[in-house]
């Protein structure tokens, strides 16, 4: 590895801890001030840890599991509030995905994954793109199933970012908890060498990769091409879509291809989003375009 100066190895430094140890943002909307009645619930993860979220009810059988992106919650990232508009200067609210959903007749669980939002810590705070995080995905439907008496047959997901990486984890680690399924909306999945990688580019030090894996590897024992959902994607044999900003100065659209194409499922498509490069507007896509989301849901209960 090439030595680096102290600033360099600073920078890569503080990378790695600001994916490591996630931020916590508080929780800024909830569920009634979109008309909808709802319930603060806690479940258990499949090791374990204590999880926080939202139930809220419609009047069918039919639920979707929804989680979050990092370092959000259920609720969002409050990017148009100080300190947080740090990172991102503009909020993200899953509150109109949740309405849009109860409208077309689905019971939301929406929750907190580990070290992020109400949930309870694990791992040393540690988040791993969904290498310990696919242990709350399994809670968080084993306990959908219990709360409503039914079976996956009843039940899709909608996965963004860490979350989606951490249900296709899930469905490859454990298979036999996920068979029935009848949908995933998978927005954003992505390994983390390409983002890491776009950060060292925009902080003019783009050939530091080996120096940050390294100084993530010290914090979290994992390397950086471990954080990645390409190779558990094979796995994944559930009706996807996928959801991109196109041009995401993020990460690398061809990452997030890779991710698509090795997925198992014969019935899958990949929905590139337009007209933006930042990353977070991904996530406000489907609140503010529901369509394509409603009718892939709806197109896959029987």
């Amino acid at each position: 590895m090439t030595s680096v100066d102290s600033t360099t190895q600073q920078i890569a430094a503080g990378i790695a801890n600001a994916f490591a140890h996630s931020v916590r943002a508080p929780i800024m909307r909830r569920p009634d001030e979109y008309g909808m009645v709802y319930e603060d619930v806690h479940f258990a993860a499949e090791d374990g840890t204590a999880l926080e979220g939202w139930f809220i009810p419609a009047d069918s059988d039919r639920l979707v599991i929804a989680n979050h992106p990092g370092p959000g919650n259920r609720y969002g990232f409050p990017g148009h509030v100080e300190p947080y508009n740090a990172m991102v200067d503009f909020e993200v609210n899953f509150l109109p995905d949740y309405r849009n959903l109860h409208d077309a007749g689905y019971n939301v669980l929406a929750y907190d994954l580990r070290n992020h939002g109400e949930s309870e810590s694990a791992n040393n705070g540690v988040m791993s793109f969904g290498l310990h995080e696919y242990r709350d995905v399994i809670g968080s439907l084993r306990y959908g199933r219990r709360r409503l008496g039914i079976d996956n047959s009843r039940i899709a997901f909608l996965s963004r970012c860490l979350g989606a990486n951490s249900t296709i984890i899930a469905m490859s680690k454990h298979p036999e908890e996920f068979e029935g399924i009848r949908a995933l909306v998978a927005v954003q999945p992505s390994s983390f060498r390409p983002v890491a990688q776009a950060l060292l580019t925009a902080q003019g030090v783009p050939d530091v990769i080996d120096t940050l894996d390294l100084e993530f590897k010290k914090l979290s024992g994992f390397d950086l091409d471990e954080l990645s959902p390409v190779n558990y994607a094979k796995d994944v044999t559930v009706p996807t879509l996928v959801a991109q900003v196109q041009h995401d100065s993020s990460t690398h659209p061809s990452d997030v291809q890779g991710i698509y194409d090795n997925l198992g499922a014969a019935d899958k498509k990949l929905h590139w989003i337009e007209g933006t490069t930042r990353r977070f507007d991904g996530y406000n896509h489907f609140p503010k375009n529901p369509e394509l989301m409603l009718e892939w849901f709806s197109g896959h209960f029987a």
